[in-house]
């Protein structure tokens, strides 16, 4: 298997003012990311606004992604949901062969107990002919997943390989990169913590910022890895305020403004989300031009 480690980047879905996907933005941004340095790629995660596409565009926006990279970076796919049964069924939607690993969220809304969220992921590492990093982000799902859980897959399942942990709890963090084999990764899923927790024995992040200034973020990544940590932390105190300001309305509001203003896509989101008030597009505008310098 292709290593997952280092800057990958959760790749947004680029819409018409139609609400149609723009198929013609995809080479655009795939190439953008890989030209800035990425790393990997992931597909239909939450900022490609996953729950609001059907099954055939999601099919659809694979088989162009697939397309347009060519392999020249591993493909990582989002695929997660709150029926464990119903999640199966769609591993039969695509072609599998093109990606290096599949990323799981917990489930949602329903709220699971940490025995219900061992049987679920256990029911995915059975059925999966592909690796599996696990995803917690309990700010969207409702429900955290434990360091003493994420341990015991980890044991029991070789196929499950990895943690994108976006808790905003650099406690669990640190238990979680203390607990788990060496062999499994630990991934930041928060934009803003990825070097404190690559600098505490992470591999790597999933980033959002990634999708505008890959190059940038990129440098954070490999000088944290490199063990440069002045290095790092400059570049990092540099872009601190436009990644906290990319969320300030919401994900993947705020990137959106940034892409459009770069020129590689219309910024329109899908109900439930709309796009950013004039006063955050200014700022983001503004904040832009600093940070495209470094």
């Amino acid at each position: 298997m292709r290593e997952i480690q280092g800057h990958g980047v959760a790749m947004i879905t680029p819409f018409k003012a139609d609400g149609s996907i723009d198929f013609d933005a995809i080479p655009i941004i795939v190439n953008h990311l890989i030209n800035g340095g990425v790393d990997f790629l992931v597909v239909l995660g939450t900022t490609a606004e996953t729950a609001t596409l059907t099954k055939l565009e999601k099919i659809e926006l694979v088989e162009k992604i697939v397309e347009v990279n060519s392999d020249r970076l591993p493909l990582v796919l989002g695929l997660g949901g709150n029926n464990t049964q119903e999640l199966l069924g769609m591993f039969d939607w695509f072609n599998l062969s093109s990606f290096t690993a599949l990323l799981s969220v917990t489930p949602y809304y329903n709220k699971p107990n940490q025995e219900g969220l061992y049987q679920h992921f256990k029911t995915i590492a059975n059925n999966s002919n592909l690796p599996v990093i696990l995803y917690n982000v309990p700010s969207r799902t409702g429900v955290n997943i434990t360091p003493e859980t994420v341990l015991r897959l980890a044991e029991d399942f070789d196929n499950i390989v990895a943690l994108k942990e976006a808790s905003g709890d650099f406690q669990q963090a640190q238990t979680l990169i203390k607990l788990c084999p060496h062999n499994f990764s630990i991934l930041s899923g928060d934009d803003e913590m990825s070097l404190p927790m690559i600098l505490a024995g992470a591999k790597g992040v999933i980033s959002v910022i990634g999708n505008a200034i890959p190059e940038q973020y990129s440098r954070i990544i490999k000088e944290g890895l490199s063990r440069n940590v002045d290095k790092a932390y400059l570049i990092q105190y540099q872009l601190l305020d436009l990644i906290r300001m990319i969320y300030f309305e919401g994900n993947p509001t705020g990137i959106k403004v940034l892409m459009e203003t770069l020129g590689l896509c219309e910024n329109n989101l899908r109900l439930p989300l709309i796009p950013s008030t004039k006063e955050l597009t200014l700022e983001l505008k503004e904040e832009l031009k600093k940070v495209m310098h470094i």
